[in-house]
């Protein structure tokens, strides 16, 4: 951490939304230190994927849980049951909040396994909300991107996950079939009128929750902004109206 950094004495505000989870998708931890505290009370949720995770990232995970943040580890985890499972388990010991794996049955199951008795919640990834259906039938999937998710919402609930990732397209879908304790993670959340940049399967952060959505992953519409903190705050005070 870096002098400037966030204070990580700091708790978590209690003006933040926690259904809100920051992205903070950028290419240096300086960076996304900068902007958790720019951000500042706005919002106590944080995202960490590949891009920070391979800057440093994992300690920044450390220390924003240090300062009573919460974080999701967006790893996308994927291989053979063995290194699955030793994996989750050391996420569980940086004890952080949320960790990714593809919705794959064998992987689902060996990280429930490895991850009992903790507080992780594991999150199956579906269908990445950039693709749609011609990007799934490339992949090699003859069923349609709202089929797959729901098969693989299917597996998950079965294998014992805490949740599953999806588009907030999907998510009545999803709601209905996992029921009302799993978390519905969507990404791909775009105020109205901002751009979608890569992504093609998008709502409002209003629509993503009446949808049934429990969390929604924002990014560059807050990162990207010019006032992080006014734009988290927009976002914040249309979901406190749903």
């Amino acid at each position: 951490m870096t002098e400037t950094a966030f204070d990580v004495k700091a708790p978590a505000s209690d003006i933040a939304d926690p259904r809100l989870i920051v992205a903070l998708d950028v290419p240096t931890v300086a960076e996304a230190e900068t902007l958790v505290a720019k951000i500042g009370d706005e919002a106590a949720f944080f995202k960490i994927g590949y891009q920070l995770a391979f800057a440093g990232g994992l300690q920044l995970a450390r220390d924003l849980k240090q300062s009573g943040r919460s974080v999701f580890l967006d790893m996308k985890l994927l291989d053979i049951d063995n290194t699955v499972a030793k994996g989750v388990e050391n996420v569980v010991r940086m004890g952080v909040d949320m960790l990714t794996l593809h919705a794959y049955p064998k992987a689902m199951r060996a990280a429930v396994a490895a991850a009992q008795g903790s507080d992780l919640c594991l999150l199956g990834v579906t269908v990445l909300t950039s693709m749609d259906a011609s990007d799934v039938a490339e992949a090699g999937y003859a069923l349609s991107p709202e089929a797959l998710v729901l098969q693989r919402a299917t597996q998950a609930r079965h294998a014992g996950m805490g949740g599953i990732v999806c588009s907030a397209n999907e998510a009545r879908a999803v709601r209905a079939l996992v029921g009302p304790d799993m978390a519905v993670v969507t990404p791909g959340i775009r105020p109205a009128g901002a751009a979608h940049g890569d992504q093609k399967r998008v709502m409002t952060p209003a629509q993503a929750l009446a949808a049934g959505a429990s969390h929604l992953v924002v990014g560059r519409p807050i990162s990207a902004s010019g006032d992080p903190a006014a734009a988290a705050r927009a976002i914040r005070l249309e979901m406190a109206q749903t």
